[in-house]
Parts: C-alpha cells; sequence; structure tokens
C-alpha cells in the first residue's frame, strides 16, 4: 500500500463557475483536460482523470503512450508514442479522455499540472468554492 495525491470532487460544493476549466486551459496554453457537466438530478459535476488503479486507458493502449507511474500512481500519456487510435478514449468508463481538436491526432489528458510551471493542479488551486481538493489517497 502507498498514498498518492489525486484530485477529489465534492460536487455539493461547485457552482459549475467554470474557474476549474479555465485555469486548466490558462496553465495548458489553451487546452483544458476536465470539464464540468450537468448530471441527472440537474447538479454541476466536474469530470477529471482519475489517474485509475487499474487503469482502462492503459491496458487497451497498443504504444505504450498511455502508462502508469509506478512512483506517483499518476496515469501518463506520451504524444510521442500515440498512434492516434483512441481506443484509450473508447475504454475510459468515465468518459473523462478526449481527442485535442487542435490536432485530430492527440489525447487530452490530465496530467496534475506536473507539465506546468506550477507543478500543482491549477483547477484545485484556482476553485474558489474549493470543492475540488488534493488529497492523499491510500493504493494498493
Amino acid at each position: 500500500m502507498r498514498d498518492m495525491k489525486r484530485i477529489k470532487i465534492d460536487r455539493k460544493k461547485c457552482i459549475g463557475c467554470l474557474t476549474c476549466t479555465t485555469a486548466c486551459k490558462v496553465a495548458h496554453g489553451g487546452d483544458t483536460r476536465g470539464r464540468i457537466t450537468i448530471n441527472s438530478e440537474g447538479r454541476y459535476a466536474p469530470i477529471y482523470c482519475r489517474h485509475c488503479s487499474k487503469p482502462e486507458c492503459v491496458y487497451t493502449c497498443m504504444t505504450g503512450a498511455m502508462r502508469r507511474d509506478d512512483e506517483t500512481g499518476l496515469v501518463l500519456y506520451d504524444k510521442s508514442r500515440c498512434a492516434s487510435c483512441f481506443m484509450c478514449i473508447m475504454a475510459c468508463p468515465y468518459g473523462v479522455l478526449k481527442m485535442d481538436s487542435a490536432t485530430d491526432k492527440e489525447v487530452m489528458k490530465c496530467d496534475m499540472c506536473r507539465s506546468t510551471e506550477e507543478n500543482y493542479p491549477q483547477c484545485v488551486a484556482r476553485c474558489p468554492m474549493a470543492a475540488l481538493t488534493l488529497e492523499e489517497v491510500e493504493e494498493d
């Protein structure tokens, strides 16, 4: 067992202001990796990569472009290895992954802002309602 940091969502606190998606977009040069939908009860529902312990996106990726980092447990994407088959998008049970509409060849995926100068999830840092938090989770 090991502890890892993950984005936790308290949907009851979310007011649908889109500050999280704007922060993501700014941090990634115009690309956003998360989004907010409205669930069947009419409540706002932020959707972000869960960095699953058993990631279907990794299991279906034939080139190794999707991989799980052994040290952090994060599911990472290497666009240089991507074959643009989008099996990872189809395999994600949460519907989080999406095609990059700017290239039509790459996958948009949360990297917990590891590729940014801040190296901290900007959606969490900027959420005015504290609906998004970064918390330790135990994993086996």
